[in-house]
């Protein structure tokens, strides 16, 4: 080998060696979102109108049914986000939860039990006893603070007394992050309740970045509305552009043109698919400096498992009960989430 041959090889390994100094180190984490369809232990919870969900209910709702249930969340909740991010969901909001009690039951399944997470609930007032919650992993978000925010009627009518706007807040990456998971009125209420909610949301959320200056927020939940929804674009404010995002307080939707581009939905009724099951972030999280972090993608989880592989329904969610039999399925919403990433210092 001639000494000018070995001279270049040299000079190409420095440049080599140099490129690979000067590349970035990013850290990603996962953020999502499962509406679990009614899960519910097989135990009357006192004031609450569980009925249907107890072994002599209109469900048959045995302890059988119920140990399967949760096997089969289990093994969704622990596959969420782990097609890029091998420990899997950093937080994870869950809607139609009875208690506190059946979340301990899932996180004590094989699927879930290694995972650390922690559970964030608190008992609200909805009369069915379905509340919201949030799990997350403390290796990658450490909670310091947590609130159920009403949600108000008009003239305080108690009448349908429903779930709040559950806040979690705390340190991802070292940042402040406040995290509302949500379940809005159903879709027998007039839209006008919902435009409300969206209306109260938004406020929750002004009120946590003046509490909070510089931090960030991300709301999620089962909003019984779609993207292009009043409730969403007007009483929230969400836009579904980034090049729309002007200020911090803003707020950006992906899964507008999750459903509206690529056609796809986390429910579907009559043949037509609805992303009811939507995760927003503020403007803080949008834009190129990665320094702090900030939204990288995001996704609807779906796999065939999930979905009904025959029959009239073929391609639905395989939930757990259609038309009074029991399918032993998982939910009739898919889960959807979020990618969040940070440059790594050296």
């Amino acid at each position: 080998m001639s000494r000018r041959f070995m001279a270049v090889l040299v000079a190409m390994l420095a440049i080599v060696l140099a490129t690979t100094a000067q590349q970035k180190k990013y850290a990603l984490y996962g953020v999502a979102f499962y509406n679990l369809e009614n899960l519910f232990d097989t135990c009357h919870d006192y004031g609450k109108n569980d009925w249907e969900f107890l072994p002599n209910g209109s469900y048959k709702w045995t302890g059988q049914k119920y140990r399967a249930k949760l096997t089969n969340l289990s093994r969704v909740l622990s596959e969420l986000c782990t097609s890029k991010i091998k420990a899997g969901a950093s937080i994870i909001g869950v809607s139609e939860v009875e208690n506190r009690g059946v979340l301990e039951d899932l996180l004590r399944q094989p699927a879930l039990r290694d995972r650390g997470f922690k559970i964030m609930h608190i008992d609200g007032p909805d009369r069915r006893g379905v509340e919201c919650a949030v799990l997350y992993n403390p290796r990658f978000f450490q909670l310091t603070d947590s609130c159920l925010v009403p949600y108000v009627y008009p003239n305080n009518d108690t009448t349908h007394i429903t779930r709040g706007f559950l806040v979690a807040t705390g340190k991802m990456a070292g940042e402040t992050l406040h995290v509302v998971v949500n379940h809005w009125p159903s879709r027998a209420a007039e839209s006008a309740v919902r435009e409300r909610a969206g209306v109260q949301l938004r406020a929750v959320k002004d009120s946590l970045l003046r509490a909070y200056p510089g931090s960030k927020v991300i709301v999620m939940g089962d909003l019984n509305d779609d993207p292009n929804n009043k409730s969403v674009t007007d009483g929230l404010g969400a836009v579904h552009r980034i090049k729309d995002v002007k200020n911090n307080n803003d707020m950006y939707n992906p899964f507008w043109d999750i459903l509206y581009s690529k056609g796809q939905g986390t429910l579907l009724y009559n043949g037509k698919w609805n992303l009811f099951d939507q995760i927003i972030i503020s403007g803080a999280l949008i834009g190129t400096d990665r320094k702090d972090i900030k939204y990288f993608s995001s996704e609807v989880f779906v796999r065939d498992y999930l979905l009904q592989q025959d029959g009239k329904y073929k391609g639905s969610p395989l939930r757990t009960h259609a038309g009074g039999v029991w399918l032993n399925g998982y939910s009739d919403h898919l889960p959807t989430s979020v990618y969040l990433i940070k440059e790594i210092a050296d």
